[in-house]
């Protein structure tokens, strides 16, 4: 494994980490007790994987509680992020993956906070994200000054914010810039070889502000895990079931013409995807799904594949900015 700090704080992230949404809810991931508790052993264990980025929406709070349960003994190697900014008594609105009430008070999101280390079992958050906040949110002095109380009370060691839910390129690029403006310490958002809106205009300003990034859904949604088919289908619990089939299918063909990244066998897609990810310099960790023994071997050996070459850079950007030869649609 690899590790890079984020700018401005003394915190090394693994550059893959651990999304526990995996193995914390029923959205799309591992349901099994045993095979949660397994990976997020193995992957702290086995494979070095230290940052762990977590909720209090996923599972009601579990995905904080299984930290706890799994590596509470192993605290002090790990680097966990976690977010508020949700209500998590709203439980009204569609299930899964549905946005609650926010509450960006002062006196709530203390309370968030402390709920949050109640259920880790811990005296500190390493790193505190807005969970897909609104510009306001961004940018209200009172959540910066509750942030900034709660650093310096040892609460959290860093904050950040989590943009989404999912890619609204025009809002999110707004957002983060103004994080980044603001003085948030990090800024999670969704990047990769087939939707790259959002970091094409981020980086720069990262670059020059020396503000960390953390890509989540590298894969794509699965579409560079290298394990769909056009027949593939998924259970309703699985948000992507809800996508148009041009989805899945638009999304292979562009995936086809990636090819030339896993020639001579170095590396698989879901490992040059993440690869890609990580070309940016300010990217501090990547996020990707990890539900099972294979991909987390595959996704944590990423590191140590070949790094993504200029050429390889290039021609994909070349394709990317053909939308890979489709005929344009907003099904991504």
């Amino acid at each position: 494994m690899q590790y890079r700090t984020l700018p401005g704080t003394d915190i090394s992230l693994s550059v893959v980490g651990f999304g526990v949404w995996t193995v914390s809810t029923d959205w799309w991931g591992v349901t099994d007790p045993d095979t949660r508790r397994r990976l997020l052993t193995d992957a702290v264990e086995q494979y070095g994987i230290t940052h762990l980025n977590t909720a209090p929406t996923y599972g009601d709070g579990y995905g904080e509680q299984i930290i706890r349960e799994t590596l509470g003994h192993r605290r002090s190697r790990l680097v966990i992020a976690t977010k508020f900014g949700y209500d998590l008594s709203d439980t009204a609105g569609r299930p899964g993956h549905r946005e609650r009430a926010f509450d960006y008070s002062p006196k709530g999101i203390r309370n968030q906070c402390e709920q949050s280390l109640r259920r880790l079992g811990a005296d500190w958050i390493d790193l505190y994200e807005a969970h897909n906040p609104r510009l306001e949110h961004i940018d209200n002095d009172d959540v910066i000054a509750l942030l900034e109380t709660l650093k310096d009370e040892g609460k959290i060691r860093a904050y950040g914010v989590s943009l989404g839910p999912k890619i609204d390129p025009d809002r999110q690029i707004d957002e983060a810039h103004r994080a980044i403006d603001r003085g948030y310490h990090g800024v999670q958002m969704i990047y990769n070889l087939l939707e790259q809106p959002i970091g094409r205009e981020v980086f720069p300003t990262a670059n020059e502000k020396q503000v960390g990034l953390m890509c989540r859904v590298p894969h794509s949604s699965g579409l560079l895990e290298g394990n769909l088919t056009p027949d593939t289908a998924f259970p309703p619990t699985d948000h992507r079931s809800h996508r148009p089939r041009q989805w899945l299918t638009d999304g292979l063909k562009k995936v086809e013409q990636l090819d030339f990244l896993t020639a001579g066998g170095a590396r698989t897609i879901g490992q040059a995807a993440l690869q890609f990810a990580l070309r940016e310099p300010m990217m501090c960790s990547t996020l990707p799904n990890i539900y099972d023994d294979d991909n987390l071997h595959e996704f944590a050996e990423a590191a140590e594949t070949p790094p993504i070459t200029d050429d390889e850079y290039h021609h994909v950007q070349e394709l990317y900015e053909s939308n890979f030869g489709l005929e344009t649609s907003d099904v991504m």
